[in-house]
């Protein structure tokens, strides 16, 4: 919310810098990101002074003349000027040398220059040139009381404005104006001492002038229009918004486009009621009617898009069709224009809900949108409607010809909440005294009811949407006190827990994260909410889109559904970084995946709870791409590989304890992978997926380089490893045994399931499987490969023998031939 500072002392007495202002604010609650000078002017006009053309001579053959004006410094200046109007005696603006000027969004330095042979120290400046005006008729020329030297921003008492950019949050819609600002800096003045008040334009000057425009209200949907008001002005002038008006809308943003329309911005911005004007013509039968349309309705609005209306948008109505979605965007054709003799002007009161979700369904957000979204006051709506009542007689010269019609059905009551004062203390962590808590409840204008030793009954204002609860007001008191009054206690109170899974699976976490960034890997935290469109492209994504966890009224398609699957946001991650020239990367990230699953009823027949349909499930990502090694002198640029990333996953798995005997590695079906491995327990769940990313998915995020990516089951690891027991045991005293065998077997046999056969061979004293080598090639049969497998025996009791070393070496070839068909070459 853009707030001027020059607007927000009209509401307000305080007498500090626009810097001081925004400290307050923040203190306050109202947090400003910025302070920004607006110059009524570009420039300021600095460097432009008044000066005194003492001569004033033709240069011959040209239309210059060549004058000596006094700045009132120590020497005059000599000038060339071209205007046809210079003359000897005249006062007139100069722009001296070093003097920056402006031309839209140009701008050009006056320098010593040479002008036909003669030295020109300066420019005389015309009304254009330095902004103050339009013409370029001729130079300024200044009344003779004018003060010669008198620098041009203080002749023409230009005064800068400051606007204060304040972050309002979601609930604090009645902060969204300059007069909702000015309640909260007002109770921050009055709490922290300084001499204030808070006042607004009086209503005395609202009369009506005439009955020769009555327009009757009907509201037929009154849930979502709690209140409804119009009033008519007839023979208006529209044409352009005099300039103070026109400053204060361009200083906060806003573009000006005419006296009715500037009104109406300028009544929101300044006391947060949005209205609309309507074309009197348009209105036709003098009726407005609030209402919903039949499904499939097409509207046309301002800016020429057509929407479709349905039974969820309600619109404003005459008596034969819609003239604009209410509090969203006007209709083409209803708005005000310069033909425009007789307008009609809305203020009104919309259910938040109602105008949040027209707003998204047709991706319109607007000014007014933005606070009906949010909650307006429903009691302010008459004020405003004078207020702009009385502008458009004084800007447009307008006649009031009707008297205010407030259709109310059901007023709203303020809300009430009964506040303790141990309560208010307690959560506050100090005693700030009962005068204190009174005086900050009424700086805030909620009215006392009762005040009652132990406490105080408070009605709060309708337009605090945000206060409806005691601890909601205890809130208010203490950031109108100020957090920082509050000491830090010298004790601390605090209640013993026992550690659980959640605070174990934390600690893991951040030992296996340690251990990657130890590694080289950078950890990356994206949004959970994806696009819609990874999962509808089945040649893609192998996550299926039943299963996906659609978001409702999404802000954007980029946001439509949760994620399944960590995946993508890691390539857009890494995308984003070879854009920018970052090509070698290691990615890990620690996050949920979600899934839906339309289930009617479980094993036993019952019928399942509908938050049951969905599941959450912690994952641990990596990606790998680029160079492993590059640029070293001491070794040569090596790409990085599959066996890199297995080396990371199979660390990881050491690290959290799993056994190397229960992992079962087999060949992976998930499309996302050309070539890929899943990794199994003996019971058959999956503990990870790792693999090359398929070259579809490549061409789809544009990347050029490989990506190999690992996606661990953490929540399944988690409960695997729960119970696990973390043993020490000395070094085996007895030595260890190695054995190779060279196995001639099929092409399409794994090395693990050699692995796997082995390991089932011999349980207790096989301690290691590992391939060396492999070959394919000549003096092979066809169809065949060769692997060199090395086999560690170990007994941690006593030295292994021969006869007992030859018979596990056996029993494990024997094993071999029988299950996979190997032979020893």
């Amino acid at each position: 919310m853009n707030i001027s500072y020059k607007w927000l002392k009209e509401y307000v007495d305080f007498d500090m810098t626009a810097e001081e202002v925004a400290t307050a604010l923040t203190s306050g609650g109202l947090e400003v990101g910025g302070v920004e000078e607006v110059q009524s002017i570009k420039g300021g006009l600095k460097g432009l002074f008044v000066g005194q053309v003492l001569t004033c001579e033709d240069i011959p053959d040209t239309h210059l003349h060549l004058t000596i004006v006094d700045l009132g410094k120590e020497q005059p200046q000599q000038i060339v000027c071209g205007a046809p109007n210079v003359a000897a005696g005249q006062k007139v603006i100069v722009a001296d040398v070093g003097c920056v000027l402006y031309d839209g969004d140009k701008e050009f330095q006056i320098k010593r220059a040479k002008l036909r042979g003669h030295e020109s120290l300066g420019m005389i400046c015309a009304e254009d040139e330095i902004g103050i005006g339009t013409s370029h008729a001729g130079i300024i020329v200044l009344p003779e009381d004018a003060v010669v030297g008198t620098p041009a921003a203080e002749y023409y008492h230009l005064e800068s404005d400051w606007l204060i950019e304040v972050d309002i949050t979601a609930n604090r819609s009645d902060a969204l104006s300059h007069w909702g600002v000015a309640r909260d800096l007002y109770a921050w003045l009055k709490q922290n001492g300084y001499e204030t008040s808070l006042h607004r334009p009086s209503c005395d000057a609202f009369v009506v002038d005439n009955e020769d425009l009555p327009i009757d209200v009907e509201i037929e949907n009154k849930e979502a229009c709690k209140r409804y008001v119009c009033l008519s002005v007839t023979d208006c002038d529209v044409k352009e918004s005099p300039d103070w008006m026109k400053q204060k809308l361009m200083t906060i943003g806003l573009r000006p486009i005419n006296n009715i329309v500037d009104i109406t911005n300028y009544i929101m911005m300044a006391y947060g009621q949005p209205m609309h004007c309507f074309d009197a013509d348009m209105v036709t039968g003098h009726k407005i009617v609030v209402r919903t349309q039949p499904e499939g309705t097409k509207f046309v609005t301002l800016d020429g898009e057509e929407h479709t209306l349905g039974r969820h948008d309600l619109s404003i109505c005459n008596a034969e069709e819609p003239m604009c979605i209410a509090g969203i965007f006007g209709g083409k054709g209803s708005g005000t224009y310069e033909t425009t003799r007789n307008v009609v002007l809305e203020a009104a009161y919309f259910h938040p809900t109602w105008i949040r979700k027209s707003a998204r369904r047709h991706g319109l957000s607007t000014d007014s949108s933005y606070r009906f979204e949010r909650g307006i006051d429903p009691n302010g709506t008459i004020y405003a409607m004078k207020q702009a009542a009385i502008l458009c007689k004084e800007l447009a010269g307008g006649k009031i010809s009707m008297q205010i019609k407030d259709v109310y059905p059901e007023p709203m009551e303020n809300p009430r909440v009964d506040l303790k004062y141990d309560y208010a203390f307690q959560l506050i962590g100090k005693n700030i005294g009962k005068d204190t808590v009174k005086s900050i409840v009424t700086s805030l204008e909620m009215k006392i009811l009762e005040d009652r030793e132990d406490g105080l009954l408070l009605e709060v204002p309708a337009y605090r949407v945000d206060v409806q609860r005691p601890c909601d007001v205890v809130e208010d008191i203490l950031r109108i006190y100020g957090y920082n009054n509050v000491e830090i206690p010298t004790q601390l109170k605090s209640s013993l827990t026992v550690a659980g899974e959640q605070d174990k699976d934390h600690r893991l976490q951040n030992l296996v994260a340690e251990q990657l960034v130890g590694s080289g890997f950078n950890e990356i935290l994206n949004n959970s909410l994806t696009k819609l469109a990874y999962y509808e492209n089945a040649e893609l994504s192998p996550y299926s889109l039943e299963t996906t966890v659609k978001v409702m009224n999404p802000l954007s398609a980029d946001l439509g559904v949760m994620r399944q699957s960590l995946l993508f946001g890691g390539l857009e991650s890494i995308v984003r970084n070879v854009n920018r020239k970052i090509a070698n990367l290691r990615f890990f990230e620690f996050g949920n995946c979600y899934h839906y699953r339309d289930l009617k009823s479980n094993q036993e027949g019952e019928e399942i709870l509908p938050i049951k349909k969905y599941s959450e499930e912690m994952h641990l990502a990596l990606w790998v791409t680029g160079k492993h090694v590059e640029g070293s002198w001491i070794h040569q640029n090596e790409d990085s590989s599959f066996y890199e990333l297995n080396a990371y996953v199979q660390n990881i798995f050491g690290r959290l304890g799993v056994p190397q005997g229960m992992v079962v590695a087999e060949k992976s079906q998930n499309t996302i992978f050309a070539n890929g491995l899943t990794l199994k327990n003996r019971g058959g769940k999956v503990l990870a997926e790792m693999g090359i990313i398929s070259r579809k998915l490549q061409k789809e995020f544009g990347l050029q380089n490989e990506v190999y990516y690992a996606d661990i089951a953490w929540a399944t690891l988690m409960k695997i490893i729960r119970k696990n027991k973390v043993e020490y045991s000395e070094i085996s005293k007895f030595p260890a045994v190695s054995r190779d065998l060279a196995l001639l077997i099929d092409k399409d046999i794994e090395f693990a399931q050699v692995e796997q056969i082995a390991l089932q061979s011999e349980r207790k004293l096989l301690k290691k499987v590992e391939l060396f080598d492999v070959y394919e090639g000549k003096n092979l049969p066809e169809g065949k490969k060769s692997y060199a497998v090395n086999f560690i025996l170990q007994d941690e009791q006593k030295t292994m023998g021969d006869k007992q070393i030859d018979a596990i070496m056996q029993k494990i070839i024997t094993n071999l031939k029988k299950q996979l068909g190997a032979e020893l070459r």
